[in-house]
């Protein structure tokens, strides 16, 4: 495209075309004497061609160009506009042919208030663009607008970090507390399903950390990222959660958002959506979820609109789906749906295993989140603790330990603090002991000279905790701290080799 001359430019008077000539030669005259003025009067200006090509600048605009990084106009001129001009939104006038009046242009020749203003030719259509410098470095001529803008710029930046503080995921797969082999293949299962964009379905008692398990997932997965949205179907009035779910068009009903409101699946677009007591969902909204899961697009409450989104749905429940599609209560389409890659979650009196390690990180965290001091919990606590069903499963422990931290001043907790609060009579049996080993067998006859190194630094390890827990007369604060790790870590080793928990 040849380089369009101003004149040429700021011939756009198309509409005055049926005036007489001599009031089209005022207008024309106008139209060149505005011309003038502004490359009088602007501090630098600049025309581009519909391409984003520069074509021409005025003596005042050369002024800016070592500031650039450039040498001379011929470094300038006949380049993108974009790749001499950092953050300028010409080109962004040129595609809508809508002018950008008043700006703020940032780049490392300072800061400028400019404007922008589309050119067209006797078709209307646009040629180009012309882009002003009104002012030069404002931060030091509007010192009070410059401040208002750098206020509400970082109010701005807070408003979306806080954002994103909310929606990024709470937990990964270490808050995941347990080494039982109950708890290890669910680990498994769920790292190997976070690799994937596969529906999860999440199953188990209520309290068995299932929420937990959905954020470590969407943390795991490539949609790390971006939003992971949350919502308890069970905690939401079921004429809301239409609303809820798909959102709500501008003026839908009396009373309505005029600017209308997003739903949670346009909320988690490009994220995870968590879909938590999914069999509470009423049987009018499960064919609309379907299709929503199915098509991978929703249309808001009063709007003829569909939009399409990209979500990963991860659903939970502690009812018996299975039981609730016979009972003609909950779609079979939509189960299968749903039932992609199940995981079940073992319920805490399933893996006793973790019983002490979850006990130590609940501890902490009720310390930390109450300022008590951390409590220890005695051994023979733990034989109470051990045959209480745990129908509430996590939710229930941490509730109790919660209870006896706050009824008590003592910083050991034993047996008779806890039989304050468990309720009698609900004991399960205990479980049967396991047979004591010794803590360093002695090599097994005919033993191969050379063992695994897996195997000899495993023996190592559990000599070197045995040790440390006979040193301390089995006080397990003490040991860790004399081995240097961290209760928690202590608790999954002991976890792992029962038999240590006798050692004192």
């Amino acid at each position: 495209m040849p380089a369009m001359s101003p004149s040429r430019v700021l011939d756009p008077l198309s509409a005055a075309s049926d005036l007489p000539r001599d009031a089209r030669s005022v207008l024309e005259m106008a139209a060149r004497s505005m011309f003038q003025l502004f490359a009088e009067t602007a501090e630098g200006m600049m025309v581009v061609d519909r391409s984003g090509r520069v074509v021409w600048i005025s003596e005042g605009y050369k002024q800016f160009l070592p500031a650039l990084g450039l040498k001379d106009e011929g470094d300038f001129v006949g380049h993108s506009v974009e790749e001499v001009v950092p953050n300028t939104l010409m080109h962004e006038v040129i595609a809508t042919g809508r002018p950008i009046l008043v700006d703020l242009l940032t780049n490392k020749a300072g800061t400028f208030l400019v404007s922008r203003i589309p050119l067209r030719d006797e078709g209307g259509e646009v040629i180009g663009a012309l882009g002003l410098v009104l002012m030069a470095h404002p931060e030091s001529t509007m010192q009070p607008l410059m401040k208002k803008f750098a206020m509400l710029q970082r109010e701005l930046d807070d408003a979306r970090k806080q954002l994103a503080e909310q929606r990024r995921p709470k937990y990964t797969f270490a808050s995941f507390i347990g080494a039982s082999p109950e708890a290890m293949e669910v680990k498994r299962q769920a790292r190997r399903v976070a690799a994937t964009d596969s529906t999860v379905l999440l199953l188990g008692e209520t309290g068995t950390g299932k929420e937990l398990l959905a954020h470590a997932i969407h943390a795991a997965s490539s949609r790390a990222g971006r939003p992971f949205i949350g919502v308890n179907i069970a905690a939401v009035p079921e004429t809301l959660l239409e609303a809820e779910f798909f959102g709500v068009a501008p003026g839908a009903y009396t009373g309505a958002d005029k600017k209308g409101r997003d739903g949670k699946f346009k909320l988690a677009d490009g994220g995870t959506l968590f879909l938590d007591e999914i069999g509470d969902m009423p049987a009018s909204l499960q064919a609309k979820l379907l299709r929503a899961l199915q098509e991978q697009e929703i249309e808001p409450l009063g709007s003829n609109q569909v939009i399409k989104i990209d979500v990963r749905v991860i659903a939970a429940t502690s009812r018996d789906l299975p039981a609730l599609v016979a009972r003609g209560q909950f779609r079979e389409d939509l189960y299968y749906r749903l039932n992609v890659v199940p995981i079940r979650i073992p319920a805490l009196r399933e893996r006793l295993g973790d019983l002490e390690a979850l006990v130590e990180a609940l501890e902490e965290d009720i310390a930390r989140r109450s300022g008590m001091s951390h409590r220890e919990v005695a051994p023979g606590a733990f034989d109470i603790l051990r045959r209480h069903p745990w129908r509430g499963n996590i939710r229930e422990l941490r509730n109790v330990l919660e209870q006896v931290s706050l009824l008590t001043d003592d910083l050991r907790l034993e047996a008779r603090h806890f039989m304050r609060v468990l309720p009698p009579g609900e004991g399960l049996s205990a479980p049967a002991t396991q047979p004591h080993e010794a803590v360093a067998p002695a090599a097994a006859t005919g033993a191969p000279h050379v063992r695994p190194l897996a195997e000899v630094v495993a023996d190592l390890e559990r000599r070197t905790i045995a040790d440390a827990l006979r040193a301390t007369r089995g006080n397990k604060l003490a040991a860790a701290r004399l081995l240097r790790i961290s209760r928690a870590t202590l608790y999954e080793k002991l976890a792992a080799w029962p038999e240590l928990r006798q050692v004192s």
